[in-house]
This record gives structure tokens, sequence and C-alpha cells, in this order.
């Protein structure tokens, strides 16, 4: 059954509201609140019935058939949101918003929010160390605005970018946008690649918010800019029903003040996941994310994802890292207070958009509790962070909540005894009730002279007196009961004084569940009152927890302060690949690379699996650990500043957009030859494999040239093309070899890089490493040494039409062999071994 073949006249009450609110969110799933259940119905049934692994149902709303439904309870509805919500699927939550046992008629029910992959705000349904970023793109004439926030942080940010499609498609993943909002002529391939390529969620909206939040771009002067706000305002106001009064800044982020890295890049270097398994561990922030809170982390992914280009800004973050190696003892004290500083930035946007409960106040408290400690160490170091007092809003915390309450707001058990009257009026009342039914008990017995009755309660009938069958014929008139349930063994009374009682209790317990909730939401708006002090205090935190976790590295992995050249040069002493080094179960090799003004190119030559691309990828991390500020894995460094890096390492065919290996390889080394300048950094390996071995290299060589002599940015290029090492007669270019050691037909490694080139490649030693089958290696040779012109007597041709055998050579049983296996020759006489000689030479006749 669907929803829009439905006769509505025949539909119930209940069904006719539902349809109407659905009609106004017809792409969201609609989580219907109906007494302790979120229903969802027809479509939406059948669909969260199959995701959610759900029984499906159906109920009778006035129609002849049943309509398809299926629930879940209202208290445990988090895990199926979070579930369907990573699914893609967007949710609208309907809630009852008068209380039913006052309403008069129909409850009246609206959606109070919608919830999608970039507006998650329960920070239990996002990753402590990432942000959840949502983001607007507008189109203007010569450039694309990207507004984009994190409103579970209260975040807000506005960049701009060339107008190219690949710069925007590429500015998105490393943004890593979980949702996308464009305007409605936006060009569908784009949309589809994004949705169906890149797994976003993609929305599209053309109204601007008018008259709310003003303040965020008053002061802003560029129009463009403003736009770009109100166009993702109205998104998340309007369509999702979000409040925004968390958000109190807006940050410009100028692209230009960063080190630029594409997304290829990115991904190549393995900064926030390894390229085999995508996953966090072995990435290079796994290595330097050792932060004790989750506003850290994100902070130190943002430093990663955004190296500096300024000189000043970067070496402040060195001073404060050696400030902090000398201070061990405050920086280990510092480390264990921020141990326990909750993610104040999404409890800040909990408060103001989300569920906030007593638990989330609770951790809320306990950050505060270490403020004045921390603030006094950073004074103490010098570090230029203020952290606002807020001994006042602790102080209240500290009073009003209890240490252990529950989770939901209206189960009572929230505010502590002395600080309400009217609470510990009516909670004395409630103890006293409670009393008086225990005293009740012992009066009974002695007034009716019954001595099994007793006095319970139950939800259904309240409070009773309950008398066995076997003596309730001792119950009299005078003793004023009144027959309120008949059991198998019992019956069970009511009287007037318990009665009168009951009330008193009941309606104490009412009025303190009422009373708690609405002074938890009083405290709920102190709080608010302080949001933007508290995310001022969580910024510091942050920041002071991933220069700590950047020292912490550096002592753990003997790290070393680089210096900052204002010339081009590349100096570094020892240097180390710091992940490989950390997880490789062999000693990992250091190694140099000098490159002076003169010298624009490393052309690098050697063995396959000799660590070519780990030298490369090396130098690339070396740079970008020095421009986050951080300290390098190197013996010593002195760099100068990049301001891009490109890279093309590894081949893998495109298989999504049907791209060959040899297209992406030149697609991906256009985008570098195009956008490089002077002051970046180029990492070719092995470029020009994916075709044929002339057309390969004449590429390479072409680029090659192209690279030193036009741009001349520091360029690490490895080739298995010896041919190209005559370059280096070209200035700017110079060899070096990674050294392998051959004997007696085996190889071995040094990963050790050194001056000058080298003419082999090993690659049948590789194979052979690899354990392909000896017969495969010994064609391999005899063809590799008809190719190097060593024996030409024996054309190629010949062997071609040999059919080869891939199958290991099955073992042939032996008597000689059995019988020499027995032979023990320290024990044999002479006379034994003439005899033995000729057993054997008899036993090989046959």
């Amino acid at each position: 059954m669907k929803r829009n073949e439905v006769d509505r006249s025949k539909l119930s009450p209940g069904m006719k509201q539902y349809m109407e609110i659905k009609d106004q969110y017809p792409n969201e799933l609609l989580f219907f609140r109906l007494g302790d259940f979120y229903e969802l119905f027809f479509e939406d049934g059948i669909l969260c019935s199959r995701e959610l692994e759900l029984t499906l149902t159906g109920k009778s709303g006035g129609l002849e058939e049943r309509i398809p439904m299926c629930g879940v309870p209202f208290h445990s509805v988090q895990p199926y949101i979070e579930k369907l919500v990573s699914k893609g699927y967007r949710i609208a939550i309907c809630e009852q918003l008068e209380d039913p046992s006052t309403a008069k008629g129909m409850v009246k029910r609206g959606v109070v929010q919608v919830i999608s992959k970039g507006t998650v705000v329960d920070y239990e349904m996002l990753k402590g160390y990432d942000n959840n970023y949502i983001g607007g793109v507008l189109d203007f004439t010569n450039l694309y605005t990207i507004t984009y926030s994190d409103i579970s942080t209260g975040s807000l940010y506005i960049t701009e970018i060339p107008k190219d499609e690949d710069k925007l498609i590429n500015t998105i993943l490393n943004l890593n946008l979980k949702e996308v909002i464009f305007q409605k002529d936006t060009n569908e391939e784009l949309i589809n690649l994004l949705k169906n390529t890149y797994g976003l969620e993609v929305s599209i909206s053309d109204e601007y918010l008018e008259d709310r939040y003003e303040s965020l771009y008053k002061d802003i002067k560029e129009m463009r800019h403003i736009l770009g706000i109100k166009h993702l305002l109205y998104y998340l106001v309007v369509r999702q029903l979000k409040e925004l009064d968390h958000i109190d800044q807006v940050k410009i982020v100028y692209p230009d003040e960063y080190l630029e890295m594409d997304v290829h890049t990115v991904r190549n270097l393995e900064l926030f996941e390894t390229l085999r398994l995508k996953e966090r561990t072995y990435s290079l922030i796994w290595l330097l994310d050792k932060a004790k809170t989750a506003m850290g982390s994100r902070c130190l992914k943002n430093w990663l994802s955004n190296p500096l280009k300024d000189k000043e800004q970067i070496i402040k973050r060195y001073n404060m890292i050696d400030t902090l190696r000398n201070e061990f003892i405050t920086k280990e004290e510092l480390t264990n207070e921020l141990d326990s500083v909750y993610d104040l930035e999404r409890l800040c946007g909990k408060a103001v958009c989300g569920n906030l409960n007593a638990r989330d106040v609770l951790q809320i408290k306990k950050s505060l509790s270490v403020l004045p400690s921390i603030g006094e160490k950073i004074s103490k170091l010098g570090f230029p962070y203020k952290l606002t007092d807020e001994t006042k809003l602790y102080n209240l915390l500290e009073e009003a909540i209890y240490e252990n309450p529950p989770i939901g707001l209206k189960e009572g058990y929230l505010i502590k005894d002395g600080y309400n009257s009217e609470l510990d009026e009516l909670k004395s009342i409630r103890s006293g009730g409670k009393e008086f039914i225990a005293s009740l008990e012992e009066q009974e017995r002695e007034r009716t002279g019954i001595k099994t009755l007793k006095v319970g309660y139950t939800k259904v009938f309240g409070y009773y007196i309950e008398i066995s069958k076997g003596q309730c014929d001792q119950v009299k008139d005078e003793f004023g009961y009144e027959r309120r349930q008949t059991l198998v063994n019992c019956e069970r009374f009511i009287s007037p004084l318990l009665k009168e009682k009951e009330a008193l209790v009941l309606n104490a317990e009412e009025k303190i569940i009422d009373l708690e909730y609405s002074l938890f939401l009083s405290i709920k708006e102190e709080i608010k009152k302080e949001i933007f002090n508290l995310k001022a205090i969580a910024r510091d935190l942050a920041e002071l927890d991933a220069i700590i976790s950047l020292a912490t590295c550096a002592d753990e992995y003997s790290l070393v302060r680089p210096e900052i050249l204002n010339e081009r040069r590349v100096e570094i002493v020892d240097g180390r690949h710091p992940v490989v080094e950390r997880v490789s179960k062999k000693e990992y090799v250091s190694n140099d690379c000098m490159m002076n003004e003169e010298t624009n190119t490393l052309l690098i030559t050697g063995p396959n699996m000799s660590g070519k691309s780990t030298f490369m990828r090396q130098l690339a991390v070396i740079i970008i650990m020095a421009q986050i500020g951080s300290f390098v894995p190197a013996k010593s460094a002195k760099l100068p500043i990049f301001d891009k890096i490109f890279t093309r390492i590894g081949a893998s065919d495109d298989l999504v957009s049907g791209e060959s290996t040899f297209m992406v390889e030149m697609m991906e080394a256009k985008n570098a030859l195009i956008n490089a300048t002077s002051n970046s950094l180029i990492l070719f390996d092995e470029l020009g494999r994916g075709t044929a071995t002339y057309d390969g290299m004449s590429l390479a060589q072409a680029i090659l040239e192209y690279v030193n002599e036009r741009i001349k940015c520091k360029t690490l290029f490895s080739t298995h093309y010896h041919e190209l090492t005559a370059l280096e007669k070209i200035s700017g270019i110079k060899n070096v070899h990674v050294e392998a050691y051959e004997k007696d037909g085996n190889v071995t490694f040094l990963h050790k890089v050194k001056e000058g080139s080298v003419d082999k490649s090993y690659g049948i030693h590789v194979a052979k490493l690899a354990g392909m089958p000896e017969h495969l290696l010994k064609r391999a040779n005899e063809i590799l040494k008809y190719y190097e012109g060593s024996n030409k007597e024996n054309p190629i041709i010949a062997e071609t039409q040999v059919a080869f055998n891939f199958d290991e050579p099955t073992p042939v049983h032996s008597e000689v062999l059995d019988r020499l296996e027995e032979i023990d020759p320290l024990k044999c006489t002479p006379m034994d071994a003439m005899n033995l000689l000729y057993e054997l030479k008899e036993l090989s006749k046959k």
C-alpha cells in the first residue's frame, strides 16, 4: 500500500494528522511519536523494517486494508537514527507538543528537528577526532564561494576558489564535507559524481535566510560571503529546524595562507587514512594524535589539513614545543588535567540545538573543575591562552545536579537536596508518605488482628491492603475497607486513610518530576548564557592539547626542531618516515636529502622494493610536519617554506570514471605542471610506466625537462628508465640511487640513498623474493639476456613457441636418496663404506 494511493477521507483522525505532517517532509523518514513509540507508516515503514531489521506489522487507520507499519521505543531510538543517517537517509522527528493527559481531543504534534549526515548534533553519533561539516556552494562568474559549518561545534567558515569543477570537487573532498547544498541550476553530472562516486549527501536549495543571525555577517564587506552565509543558514534553520545561537563568528579562510595539497596528495601521503585499507590506523594523523581531548584531536587534524606558510606562526609553535619539553613536569600535569576535559565544543552545540541531559551537564562541570589549575600552568609557561573564569557556573552545577542522574529528564533524581526549597518540601512529603505506608502496615495488623495483612503498591491500582483468601472472613465492616481487586490467592482493599495518603504521595511524585524538569531547563539557560565563553575556552584548550600532543611525539619519536630557511635549500640529515619507522619490524634505514639552490631535481634510480617511494614520501611528510609547527624525524633539517605539494605515486585504474592507469597518470601530472610554482614540491614516482616503453620514456624525459627548466621547483623523480640518468648533464638535475647488494643470484636491499645512478632494476630478483616458480624465473633470465644483447645467437622468437608449465615440478621418489638419508657417515667403517657404495650403485641402475 502506497501513501499517495490512499483515500484520505476514510482515514482515522490520527492517520490524517500523520499524512498532513508527512506531506511537509516527503523526502525524510518521519518518526511519528505515539505514546512510548516512534512509528513509521506506508513506504517509510517498509523501508525502515528492511534497513533496521524490524518486524513489519500493520495498523488499522480507518481503511479496510491494514497500513504497513514498524516502530521503535522512544527511549532507545538513538541507535536506529544513527544507523539510518549513516546510510544517507534524512530523519524527521515528530514529537507530541502537548501532554496527552491534559490535551483536549487530538494531541498536537509537529516536527521538532530534521537530522541528516551533515546536521548531526549528538556527539554520540559522531567521531570525536573528526569534524562533521555541511557546506553550501554558490556559483559566481569567476569563482565558487563555499560556506561550511560544523553545527555540532558551532563553527562557520567561508572560502573561495577559482571556477574550476575539478578544484571544486578537490576542495569538497579535502574538507571532508558530509553534505553539500547546491543551487537548482548546478551541473547534474557534478551532483551525480559527488553522490554516486564519493557517497556525499547532496541537497538543492535556492533560498536565503533573512532577518535572523545578522550579527554573524554585519561586519563582512563582501556581498558574496553574505549570500553564502544566508544560503547555508536557510537550509539549516528553515529546512533542518536548527537553532544556531552557539555560532558566534565567521572565519574567512584564504587558501593562499596555507600549504596547498590536492586530494591525491593527501591520499598518496596517507595523511588521514591508509591507501590499502582506508583506515586511520597507520596514517600520519594516527601517529601524531596524542591528544587527550576530542577537541585537541580535531584541532590537530585541522593543522595537518592546512599546514602554515607564515614563518612567524610556525616558529611560535616550535617555541611552545621547546618550552613544554623543557618544562616536562608541567607538561605531564597538564596532560593529566586535560584527561578530565570532555568535548566542550560539542557539549555547547548540544546545549543549544541538541538534547542536553544531566550527564552532559556533569561533563561540563568536570571540565570546568580543572580550568583554574590549567590556567595557572598556561600563565607560568607564557602561552598566549586566556581561560575565562567560570567558577560561578561550576558552583551552580555542583550545587544543583546529582552525581549519578538518569539519562532521561522526566525520571526524577536530577536535582540535589538543598538547591530548591519547594522541591525539598515535596521530597519530604514523598519520603514521609513512604514511611507512613510502612507504619500503616503494622498498625493495621494490630487493629485487625490479621497477621498476614500487607500494604503494597502497583502503578495500575495504586496503594492497597492485601489479605490472603484464608483470612478474608476476618475482614469486618468497622475496618472501613473497600474491595478493590480479587486475585486467585488474595483480596485487595483500600481504606479512606490510605486513599488520602496515596493522593498526597502520588501528587508529590508528579510534582517533583515536573519541578525538577523545570529547574533543569533553567540551569540549561544559565549554561547557554556562557556558551560563547565556553567555546573560547574550548578553542584554547584544543590548541593547547594539540601542541602538547606534538611535544609528546617529539619526545617519543626522537624528533628535532627544523630550521626554516629563506632560500630554496633542502638539507635533511638522517631523515626518516615516521610511520614506516614506527610500524616496521626491521631497523629503519635513515637517509639524507640534500638539494642546494641550484639543484631542482633528484632523479632516483634503484630496484623495486628498495625504498624509492618511501624516500620520496619521507621528504613530503617531513615538510608537512615542519609547516604544521611540529618537530621532524631527522638528525637535523633545514627547509624552505613550500607553497604546494603535488604527488603522482602508485598506479591504479580509476574504475569508477572509466579512466585507465595511464590517463590517471597524465591527468595528475598535468595538474602538477599547470599549478606548481618555483616554491612547490613535486613527487613523480615512475611516471610513464602505464604505456609502451618508448612512449613512456619519451614523456618522462619531456616532463622532467619541463619541470626542471620552466617551473624550477624542487622535484623528486624516480624511474626505471635508466636512459634518463644521462640528463644529469642538464643543470639542476642530480642522479641518486638506492643501493642493493647482489651475490650468487640473490639480492639484498640496503635502502640507502647514494649519489650517482644504477643501470639495473633487479626485477627478476624481486620476482624470486615473491616466490615465483623456478622454471619461470629461469626462462625470464634467458629472455632478459637476449634483450640485453648478451645472447643474440639464440633468437627469442624460437623460444616463444615453447609451451610453459608454470606448475612446480612434482617430487620423484628415489630409493637412492632414501638410503642416503639412513646413512650416518660417522658410524661407518671403511668396509661398511665400500659395501654401501656398491649398494647405492646397484640401486641407481634401477
